[in-house]
Order: C-alpha cells, then structure tokens, then sequence
C-alpha cells in the first residue's frame, strides 16, 4: 500500500471518517517530568535475595529508573508534567476545557490515596485550569491511552476544541514491598521490579480542516485474563503491592493482538509497514523483542524504528508512551508526515491502539537533554 501523505490528493490519515464525526484531533503539545533521584538495578537486585542467579538488568533491558524522593508523590509529577506540557503549548492552562488524569497511583502528600476529590481536581488548582471539566480515568497501564480515547471523542464530536491528558505515576513502593518476597525468576512479585516514576501530560486539540492527526484510538478487554496482574494497598509497609503471571500475561497480550491490530490499522487505511514508529508499552527489552517478532512474523511487514527507553527510566506504567515521545521529541528524531503507532498492553488484559500522523509538533521541541 502506497503511504498517503498530507499533501497527496487522496483522503488524508485521521481525517473525519464519517459526517457524525466532522472533526479531527491532533497532539499539540507533549511533557515529561521525572525524579532526579536514581536507582540503579544492580542496586536494586543487591537487596534481593534470590536462591539462584538471575541476570534481571540482561533480562529486562533496565539499567535503573527514577524514583521518587520526600516531597514527590503521584500529584508532584502530574503537575510538573503538566506544566513542561504547557511550557511548549500556545494554550495557558485557562484555555483548557477538559482536564483527564488517568494515573494508577493517586498519591498525595507521600503515600496517602485521593480518592474524592479526585486527583484531576488537584491537578486543575495547581494549574489554574479554572474552566476545564476534570475527572479521573483508571486503566492500569493503558491509563494515558484511555484519556486520549476518551478526549479524542470529545473533541471529535464537537464538545471541547483543546483539553489535557495527565498522569503522574508514584509506583516504586511496589518495588521496594516486593524485594523481600521476590526468591525466585517466579516469583508473581518480580515484575514489580521493573517500575520508575514519571509523569507524563499531553495537549490535545480540534485540528485545522484537511489536516491529518489522529487516526485511530481503539480498546478491547480480555476479561478472561483479570487475574493475570493484581495491584491493590500493601498489608505490611505503606504504599502498594502487585501480583503478576509475566509470562503468560505476555503470551496472551501478544497472541491476541495482531488481529485487533489488523483490524484497527485497516479501518484508517494503514498497513504496518506504513508505520514509522512503533511505541510499545515498555514493559521489558525480552517482551518487547519477542512481541515485535511476532507482529513482523504475522504482517510480513515492519515498522521503520521500533522506540524503545527502558534502559534509563524502567517501566513507567501509564505515563511510558508519553515519556518515549517526549524524550525522541526533545532529540528532534520526528519529522512531520511520519505516521507513530501507540500500543498498550496492560492488566485487565487490556489491548490498545493509538496511531497518528507527526505535525508541526515535531518544530516545537529542540536539541536539549530530554530530562535532566
């Protein structure tokens, strides 16, 4: 399939797919922000005492993650994020009329939950969002995905023109409550090694008519595999605990999703060689080969980059997409025309597909350290 560009005479990429829809919604602007505070996984794994060896660094692909300090929290992240989105944005955060946070964790004030009123609020008084609708969106780790479905649809159908997608992931306690049972490459604990902090926010927006964007924002559940990653409050120590089967929530994840994949790049006109970046959940460096294998396998095809960060920052569960863009934004390794595919894989088992079309946004971001 030839790739159809902005300038070509055929129907452009994200343009309205129907006349109920007449809108199409682009990324204005991106944000990250991360703890300067670093955890090494060979210091991480010095804490762990495991009966046989395991090269979980070779494993993984992570050579350490950030991780909070006193006085950062889930909230902290979120607004740092949300204001290094702004700081590229030609909106100020009185423009925005809809604000979504879609973190897992909802800490505030160290590891105390908000719960109601929700995290969003908060969000919104710091920014001084005054007119934006708020509200929280839990997915796990397809959380931030979630909110750009969601968003898209608002600003599709006419609702609001422009409004902010957040997430501000305080998940490291996972980490920390895990090292005393992980004993074993078995152990249902051992992902939650994987975990750094982040937060991550992003600016969307009513696109000029004719302009591509957006292209798809499809979910699907596979309620059948619930039970595969439990998060919940930890009995013994403050903050949380997660219980996962890795291995074959992986094998689910990677199995079911080339169809819904197919069927959701066939729908806007694309085939997977069409794509030029492919952002997976970054999970691990042995999942995300494995699956890329056997996505390439089953389209004949491959993406042009495959964009990976594990190595400086883990798995930083809803914010992981945003972080890689923003990073690769920073470094200018973009160009407008190039179309990106979004993947979430995450607990639930929940399969998700984002793809779009690289604008302007990719002029807006320069030659500096992506984050300090």
């Amino acid at each position: 399939m030839s790739r159809a560009r902005a300038d070509d005479t055929k129907k452009v990429p994200g343009a309205p797919s129907s006349p109920e829809l007449p809108f199409t919604t682009r990324f204005e602007s991106i944000g990250a922000w991360v703890p300067e505070q670093r955890l090494a996984t060979a210091d991480l794994m010095a804490q762990v005492k495991m009966r046989f060896g395991l090269d979980f660094e070779g494993v993984t692909g992570i050579r350490e993650r950030r991780v909070c300090a006193d006085g950062e929290d889930s909230y902290t992240l979120a607004v740092a994020a949300a204001e290094e989105c702004l700081s590229y944005s030609s909106y100020a955060a009185g423009d925005l009329e809809m604000l979504i946070c879609c973190s897992i964790s909802k800490f505030k004030d160290g590891l105390s939950t908000v719960y109601e009123p929700p995290l969003s609020l908060f969000v919104k008084d710091a920014l001084g969002a005054t007119k934006a609708l708020t509200f929280d969106v839990g997915n796990a780790c397809a959380g931030m995905l979630t909110g750009v479905f969601i968003l898209d649809s608002f600003i599709r159908r006419g609702v609001v023109k422009c409004g902010m997608v957040v997430s501000g992931e305080y998940i490291t306690s996972l980490a920390t409550n895990a090292i005393p049972h992980v004993e074993t490459a078995l152990s249902t604990q051992l992902a939650s090694l994987t975990l750094g902090d982040c937060g991550a926010a992003a600016i969307m927006e009513r696109a000029k008519p004719g302009r591509a964007g957006l292209q798809t924002a499809s979910f699907m559940t596979l309620s059948r595999w619930n039970d595969l990653c439990i998060g919940g409050p930890c009995a013994h120590a403050p903050g949380g605990e997660m219980d996962t089967n890795g291995r074959k929530i992986h094998r689910v994840a990677i199995k079911a999703l080339p169809p819904i994949l197919e069927k959701a790049l066939r729908e806007c006109g694309l085939d997977y060689g069409d794509i030029d970046y492919f952002i997976p959940h970054q999970t691990s460096m042995q999942g995300i080969e494995s699956g890329d294998r056997r996505f390439s396998k089953y389209f004949g095809a491959h993406p042009r980059n495959l964009v990976v960060n594990l190595e400086e920052y883990g798995n930083t569960a809803s914010t992981s997409h945003f972080l890689a863009m923003y990073v690769w934004l920073k470094e200018q390794r973009f160009k407008p025309g190039e179309r990106i595919l979004l993947i979430a894989l995450a607990s639930g088992v929940v399969i998700g597909v984002v793809t779009f079309t690289m604008d302007e946004l990719a002029f807006r971001y320069g030659h500096e350290n992506p984050v300090d």
